[in-house]
């Protein structure tokens, strides 16, 4: 089971190689609703897409700019 939230930003790219995306999701559904957090996904995203969360608890470090 998963919780779904939706992508409200897609902040850049991140990785060893560029291969991973960071986003900012609006929870949409459980205990932390409505709450934004900062996660990496792997793969083709965009602003508008749900994605299915396993833990809403952990968030992902803010990029650094170099």
């Amino acid at each position: 089971m998963g919780t779904p939230a939706e992508v409200i930003e897609v902040i850049g790219s991140t990785g060893m190689h560029g291969e991973a995306m960071q986003v900012k999701a609006r929870i949409l559904d459980g205990p932390n609703k409505g709450r934004i957090i900062t996660r990496n996904t792997v793969g083709p995203i965009r602003e508008g897409d749900v994605l299915m969360l396993l833990e809403t608890e952990r968030e992902a470090k803010k990029l650094s700019r170099r």
